[in-house]
C-alpha cells in the first residue's frame, strides 16, 4: 500500500488520506476508516489514479455525497475515490445541460429551474451527486434519470473515457450498468425541455415543502431504505406493521416517514443492519412482502 500511495503522492493526483473515518463521508454520519481515501482534482488525475491502483492490484470504489450508502463498522479495504469538487462544474446549451458527476443533483434541478428548463423537477429531493443518480438510475414523482439522460462519459478499470447513450446503460428500477460493471460516471449530459419558469419554480417548492413536512432532514439519514414493492409502497407497510419508532441501539426506524432509518446519534453499521432484517422480517411474516433494500453496505463488518 506505501508504494501506491507513494507513486499517487508523486503523481500530484489530488487529496490523499490514510485510515480515514467514512463517518465523515456518508449522509448517515457512520463508517470505519478506509483504507486510502482520494479526492483526484479532475477527469485525468482519476484515469491516472486508476491505473496506479490496477497496477498495484488494490480494490477500489467510487463515492459521491455519501448518500444511500451505509459503510461497515471495520471500515473499507482498499481505496476509496470520492468525486467532489473537480467534477463539479455545469454548462447549459439550449435545452440541454452538462455536468459533472460530483454536482449535487438537487442542486441540478435548482440550476436547470432558474433556466426556464422542465424534466428534472422530480431530482428537487434526492440527495446525492448526478453519478450517484445515474448509478441507481434515481427517481421519484413518476419520473427517473433514465428519461432524460442524452448521455454520459464513462472511466473504464483500465483508464479509457467512452460515452454511453441510455440504451446502453441498462436502466430499470433503481439499476443501471455500473451496479454489473466496474466503472466511473465523470459527466452527463441531461435533454430538457423549455417551459415556464414560475410553473417550474411552483411545482420544485411543491416537492421540497413535501418533503421537508414527509421526511426526516434534520437527521442523519441515508434517503429510503427499502425499494418500493409492486404496487405499493415500503413506508406504508413499516408503517402499518406498527414499526415506527423501533430502535435498535443509535438506529431508529424514523416516527416521521418509515421508509428512513435515522442515526439518534451513536449508531453503527450494526444497529442499522440488524434493524434492516427486523423490517425485512416483520413485513414478510405480517404482509408476505419481501422488502429489498436499496442502500448500498460497503466494507467490513
Amino acid at each position: 500500500m506505501q508504494k501506491l500511495i507513494n507513486e499517487l503522492e508523486e503523481a500530484q493526483i489530488g487529496t490523499i488520506l490514510v485510515e480515514e473515518p467514512m463517518s465523515n463521508h456518508t449522509t448517515w454520519k457512520i463508517g470505519g476508516p478506509a483504507d486510502l481515501f482520494i479526492e483526484p482534482t479532475d477527469k485525468y488525475k482519476l484515469a491516472h489514479s486508476l491505473k496506479v491502483i490496477k497496477k498495484y492490484q488494490v480494490p477500489w470504489i467510487v463515492i459521491g455525497k455519501g448518500s444511500n450508502l451505509l459503510v461497515r463498522d471495520q471500515g473499507i479495504r482498499g481505496v476509496v475515490i470520492k468525486l467532489s469538487e473537480g467534477f463539479s462544474h455545469i454548462s447549459f446549451h439550449d435545452n440541454e445541460v452538462t455536468v459533472g458527476a460530483g454536482y449535487s443533483f438537487i442542486r441540478l434541478a435548482v440550476m436547470a429551474g432558474k433556466e426556464g428548463l422542465t424534466g428534472l423537477e422530480f431530482a428537487g429531493g434526492i440527495p446525492g451527486t448526478v453519478g450517484g443518480a445515474i448509478y441507481m438510475n434515481a427517481g421519484a414523482h413518476g419520473s427517473d434519470v433514465s428519461r432524460i439522460l442524452k448521455d454520459a462519459e464513462v472511466l473504464l478499470e483500465n483508464g479509457d473515457l467512452v460515452k454511453y447513450k441510455p440504451e446502453e446503460l441498462e436502466f430499470a428500477y433503481r439499476t443501471s450498468l455500473f451496479q454489473t460493471r466496474k466503472a466511473i460516471v465523470i459527466e452527463a449530459t441531461f435533454q430538457l425541455t423549455h417551459g415556464d419558469r414560475k410553473e417550474i419554480a411552483k411545482q420544485m417548492a411543491t416537492h421540497k415543502d413535501r418533503r421537508r413536512l414527509t421526511q426526516p432532514l434534520t437527521m442523519p439519514c441515508a434517503g429510503s431504505v427499502f425499494r418500493n414493492p409492486p404496487g405499493d409502497h415500503a413506508g406504508r407497510l413499516i408503517e402499518s406493521a406498527g414499526l415506527k419508532g423501533l430502535k435498535v441501539g443509535g438506529a431508529q426506524v424514523s416516527e416521521k416517514h418509515a421508509n428512513f432509518i435515522v442515526n439518534c446519534g451513536n449508531a453503527t453499521a450494526q444497529d442499522v443492519l440488524t434493524l434492516i432484517e427486523q423490517v425485512k422480517q416483520t413485513i414478510q411474516e405480517r404482509f408476505h412482502v419481501t422488502l429489498v433494500p436499496e442502500v448500498l453496505v460497503l466494507g467490513e463488518g
